[in-house]
């Protein structure tokens, strides 16, 4: 391959580049980066290093482990370029001292990143800053390049993303039916006992599930409650009926005792369930488990008669590969409650333990509850390799693939930075040749969406929702936080009041969390300004009341007026089966076509092409 003209060459040593992620793609591209003559880099991550990253994370070693990625990566790109000036920051980048100031120091800013959320920040941050983002991202053997540019290409969020899949809370708590159901539950079951517990994400048995109504003759609504402590089961209409106190501090109370724990998880509460007969109709009816006598074998599992085994210290083959039996996945049970307690016991009053993927105890947690709790309802067990890849929602991470994106990544910034914004395309590789033979598919990029409410100069959606049941903690979470992606957000009535229903300052409206939006005011048609200082970005929510929600929808998000005109009415709501919680009613398409969008190749003048947008997956 020829040099790179000279004056190209000194650009790129002259230009300042951030490099947001140091994993699989990370590395592979910083590597690319000094080696292509990039002297002044600042990386940012996170993440340590896990000994699952060696396998293909190549700037990290078996002695690095434990240790922060973005620190031993410009520890092992400085050994073999000792001239680069690299500074590295272990921290996220969602942080506060990383906002637009921060950005605009860089003259071009390189996406390496494993999540949507960190993504959309980046793509705000660099649209605040006027600094092109060369966004990037693999998926087993497929990969993905495009550049974002203020008012020349779209810019991430202008193509809506499929919605992570959700599942109704009854279905989770009463019936599930498949594994992902069982680990669903597990991860919720870690939140409510060492992490931030969500009301949404209650464990125990759903009293409120219409099909449950109306069993053994009782009134209508009237379903038998089970107590906290798992005593038998009290009717709605009982005098005696206490308030039920939470899952955490009835494990509190009880020391987190496993056996204790147990016995109320998969005992007790299953009990409960199998009373309520309605739901046993049609369905294979659960057992309730015995803590001290469960199986050491069970079809498609491995036989152990001890869990040292699941946590490496015996028996052959791939350990995370193995299916455990019901007692070795009681073992794991018994051995992970008590390492987090004690984990969770060091932490400060008010801090909590997160459920992470790379954290070994977690994810032994989470295995060990979605097993047992599938035993319970009749479903297959998963493998230790299998739940953590469902729970993290992961694709298996390839070596090739991500070498293949990071070249990419620098092929497209070389574009850029010798000011030919022009020439940049979307690349992405496919499992499959094209008619013409090509694994890289190179296509113009799209022009920025209009209607985008991030990058458009008309930045407004509309929600509909029920102004006299949604809270403002609903708004803030639900809307704010993890439908439209924003991290600090201020909002107040755009009615010429000035009057604050939500502050990214701490306390400031802690008191206004549980009121209905009704009660502030906030009715049909009311518009709220929305503001984000840490993403320099603003927002209008323009409000629609609406009281008819099929079950389980909270909200739906308008972002195309044009959605608003009056629709035939088994169009207006995705059907029950669909298995959602909110919709964003821009984002629903055919399961055929969810992250497809036509656009036209730059090597060719034929008919548009339709390619996956896979941004927003990654491995690592």
């Amino acid at each position: 391959m020829p040099a790179l003209p000279k004056e190209l060459l000194e650009k790129v040593a002259a230009t300042k580049v951030l490099v947001v992620g140091a994993g699989g793609i990370g590395c592979e591209l910083l590597k690319n980066l000094v080696l292509t003559g990039f002297a002044d880099i600042e990386v940012i991550d996170l993440d340590i290093i896990d000994v699952s990253n060696l396998n293909r994370q190549f700037l990290f070693h078996k002695q690095h482990v434990g240790k922060s990625k973005a620190a031993v990566a410009t520890e092992s790109v400085l050994s073999f370029c000792p001239t680069a000036n690299i500074k590295h920051h272990h921290n996220s980048i969602m942080s506060p001292e990383f906002g637009v100031s921060f950005f605009k120091q860089f003259s071009l800013v390189l996406n390496a990143l494993d999540n949507r959320a960190a993504r959309n920040h980046v793509n705000r941050l660099c649209l605040a800053a006027e600094v092109p983002l060369v966004e990037s991202g693999s998926a087993g053997y497929l990969g993905q390049v495009s550049v974002i540019k203020r008012g020349v290409t779209e810019c991430y969020e202008c193509t809506p993303k499929p919605a992570a899949r959700s599942y109704p809370g009854c279905t989770i708590r009463n019936t599930p039916s498949e594994p992902i159901h069982c680990i669903v539950w597990a991860k919720h079951l870690f939140n409510q006992l060492f992490g931030e517990a969500d009301i949404d994400e209650d464990v125990s048995p759903d009293m409120a599930d219409p099909e449950a109504q109306q069993k053994n003759g009782q009134e209508d609504g009237a379903v038998d409650q089970p107590a906290a402590n798992g005593d038998a089961p009290q009717t709605n209409n009982s005098s005696s009926n206490a308030e039920r106190m939470s899952t955490r501090k009835w494990a509190i109370d009880n020391n987190y005792d496993p056996k204790t724990l147990f016995n109320k998880l998969f005992n007790e509460d299953i009990r409960y369930l199998l009373s309520m007969s309605n739901l046993w109709k049609k369905r294979t009816p659960p057992i309730a488990l015995n803590y001290d006598s469960l199986p050491d074998e069970h079809p498609g599992s491995s036989s152990s008669s001890s869990a040292s085994s699941a946590r490496g210290h015996a028996g052959s083959g791939i350990k995370d590969q193995v299916v455990w039996t019901p007692m070795t996945c009681r073992d794991e049970f018994d051995h992970a409650v008590a390492t987090l307690r004690d984990q969770l016991s060091k932490k400060e009053d008010g801090h909590v333990l997160v459920w992470d993927k790379d954290d070994e105890t977690a994810v032994h947690f989470v295995t060990a509850c979605a097993n047992l709790r599938a035993y319970v309802f009749g479903i297959p067990l998963k493998s230790l390799f299998d739940v953590k890849s469902m729970a993290g929602n992961i694709i298996p991470a390839i070596a090739t693939t991500n070498a293949c994106v990071a070249g990419m990544i620098v092929m497209e910034a070389l574009k850029i930075v010798d000011g030919r914004i022009d020439a940049t395309r979307s690349v992405f590789i496919s499992r499959l040749p094209n008619p013409r033979g090509k694994i890289l598919v190179d296509q113009i990029p799209d022009k920025p969406n209009p209607k985008c409410y991030v990058c458009s100069e008309k930045s407004e959606v509309f929600v509909k929702l029920n102004t006299n049941a949604f809270t403002v903690k609903q708004l803030e979470d639900k809307i704010l936080k993890q439908t439209l992606n924003m991290v600090a957000p201020d909002v107040e009535l755009a009615d010429g009041s000035g009057t604050i229903i939500i502050s990214s300052e701490e306390g400031e409206t802690t008191a206004l969390q549980d009121k209905t939006l009704a009660e502030l005011k906030v009715v049909d048609g009311s518009r709220l300004q929305c503001d984000d200082y840490m993403q320099n970005f603003e927002l209008s929510l323009i409000i629609i009341h609406c009281q008819d929600f099929k079950d389980g929808i909270d909200f739906i998000i308008i972002t195309d007026i044009a959605d608003l005109k009056p629709k035939e009415a088994d169009e207006e709501m995705p059907k029950e089966e669909e298995d959602v919680e909110c919709v964003v009613a821009s984002e629903v398409m055919p399961p055929e076509t969810v992250g497809l969008k036509k656009r036209r190749t730059a090597d060719s003048d034929g008919p548009d092409t339709k390619r996956a947008r896979i941004s927003d997956q990654m491995g690592d």
